[in-house]
């Protein structure tokens, strides 16, 4: 049996850009697709259909629906669709361990305020066994190819140190192998508090003498992966600035960012450092979030 790419559908425009995006990246992987929904029976569901039966079918409809169009837009995807009942985050979490991939869609609220990641999409980012995809709606045309063809753009990784664990970097590798892509590195660092709480006058040069230094530490943590991936063009870039704001300026125009997510086995928080957090409420484009020990 292949591999699944797991996509959460609840009928909004999100989730079918998520369907998409996720059939388009099964296909490049050799994976099955299993599209899941989820009918919320906590304590206090939310649902705009009171009528339980009339619940039903509906998602069934839009599961239905959604097959019927991935099967005309990549008629050699193979899919598979499966209703359950639960709390979404604690399904979601059970389905990832068997998953490659975990793809949902994220509402977005405009460009100030950033994106509702929601309390479906941020349980299941903080507690999901594999890595969790959140995609942007996009408008869907029916007449769009089903060759698999990647997005289009960089894969663009945050490291917060030089020294980063290994699967946020080995996801994003592969990612951009598969896609033939670019692959951007950015490290984003900051003077010491000093500098910046009690102005102190910062050496004329300091800055960018620090920040050559760290350019070229990170060019030479990044050889081995070069070697590893070859085919990969790889740009690593470093700046004196928030973190956050670099990975996100660098992530313009770019088909993926990458961040990285510590696995916890506390059930409680979100598990998401700062700049994780604010690439997930900002980002434009789709984001990834690796875990890793």
């Amino acid at each position: 049996m292949p591999h699944a790419v797991t996509v959460g559908l609840d009928g909004s425009r999100e989730s079918a850009a998520a369907v998409d995006w996720a059939a388009r990246e099964a296909l490049l992987r050799g994976a099955r697709l299993d599209i899941v929904q989820v009918r919320d029976t906590g304590p206090y569901p939310y649902s705009p259909i009171l009528d339980d039966q009339v619940e039903r079918d509906w998602g069934e409809q839009t599961t239905r629906e959604a097959e019927a169009a991935l099967a005309r837009r990549y008629p050699a995807l193979e899919t598979t669709a499966q209703l359950y009942s639960g709390r979404p985050s604690k399904v979601l979490d059970t389905l990832s361990e068997s998953s490659e991939l975990l793809v949902l869609g994220s509402r977005g609220v405009g460009p100030v305020t950033g994106f509702v990641v929601g309390s479906v999409g941020l349980p299941a980012v903080a507690h999901a066994h594999c890595p969790v995809i959140l995609v942007r709606n996009r408008p869907v045309r029916e007449d769009e190819s089903g060759d698999g063809e990647p997005p289009r753009g960089d894969v663009v990784i945050g490291l917060k140190t030089l020294d980063p664990p290994e699967e946020p970097l080995g996801f994003a590798f592969e990612t951009a192998a598969r896609w033939d892509c670019r692959l951007i590195a950015v490290h984003g660092w900051e003077l010491p508090p000093s500098y910046g709480l009690r102005p102190i006058p910062v050496e004329p040069g300091l800055t960018e003498e620090l920040t050559r230094e760290k350019s070229e530490a990170l060019r030479t943590f990044l050889l081995p992966w070069q070697a590893k991936y070859p085919s990969v063009r790889t740009e690593a870039r470093t700046d004196c600035d928030w973190p956050a704001r670099q990975l996100l300026l660098a992530s313009t125009g770019a088909g993926l960012v990458v961040v990285g997510r510590r696995a916890r086995s506390a059930r409680v928080g979100t598990h998401l450092g700062s700049v994780a957090h604010a690439v997930l409420h900002h980002a434009a484009m789709p984001v990834a979030v690796v875990p890793h020990v």
